[in-house]
C-alpha cells in the first residue's frame, strides 16, 4: 500500500470528493479572508474568482535531545473543533528551521516575495518574532528559542527570500531589543 492504509483509488476518490465540495460551495468567497480572493475579467467578459494561495506544510527534524520537532507553516492552522473558515488566515507562517549549536542558535526562515526592508525582527532572549508585510504577502512567526540567547552580538542577513538570524548563547539575563536586518 503506497500511502499506508490508503490505496491509489482511495486517494483519487478523496480528491474527487474535495473537488465536488469546492464546486458546491457557491458562497465560499464571501467567507474567506479578503486577501485570499481576487477577481479578474475573462476574455468573454465574465468574472473569474481566484482563491489562494492556501498553504499548509510542516517540517520534521530531530532535536539534539533526540526528540522529533514538528514545525507547521502556511496560512492554514490546525485547530481542534474549528471549521475551515476559522483555520484560514491572510497571514502565513513562514517555513522556519532552528539550529542549535554549542555556542549559538541560528534561525533560518523562508520569506519569498518580500524585501529585507519589509522584514521586522523582535527578540527578548527567549523568543523571536519574525514578521514581514507587502501589499501581496503577509508573514508572521513567533517562536521560542531552544536556549536563552544574548541579544548583543546577534546578527541577521536576508538574501533571495531567505532570512538567517544568529544569536550567541546566553549565560546571564537581558531585555528585549529590535534586530536590524542586513
Amino acid at each position: 500500500m503506497p500511502f499506508g492504509p490508503w490505496s491509489y483509488a482511495d486517494v483519487e476518490e478523496m480528491m474527487k470528493e474535495m473537488e465536488k465540495s469546492f464546486i458546491d460551495m457557491k458562497g465560499i468567497t464571501k467567507e474567506l479572508p479578503k486577501d485570499l480572493v481576487r477577481e479578474k475579467r475573462a476574455e468573454d467578459g465574465s468574472i473569474i474568482k481566484e482563491i489562494g494561495p492556501i498553504v499548509y506544510g510542516y517540517s520534521m527534524t530531530v532535536g539534539p535531545d533526540g526528540k522529533v520537532v514538528v514545525r507547521e507553516f502556511g496560512n492554514v492552522k490546525r485547530r481542534a473543533n474549528a471549521g475551515w473558515k476559522e483555520a484560514l488566515s491572510e497571514t502565513r507562517e513562514p517555513l522556519v528551521d532552528v539550529v542549535e549549536g554549542e555556542k549559538e542558535v541560528r534561525v533560518i526562515a523562508e520569506l519569498p516575495g518580500v524585501k529585507k526592508e519589509d522584514v521586522d525582527l523582535a527578540a527578548d532572549g527567549k523568543s523571536l518574532t519574525i514578521s514581514a508585510e507587502t501589499p501581496a504577502r503577509k508573514y508572521r512567526k513567533e517562536l521560542e528559542l531552544p536556549s536563552p540567547v544574548e541579544l548583543e552580538g546577534s546578527k541577521s542577513s536576508f538574501n533571495n527570500g531567505i532570512l538567517e538570524v544568529t544569536f550567541p548563547k546566553r549565560k546571564g539575563k537581558s531585555s528585549g531589543v529590535r534586530i536590524k536586518v542586513d
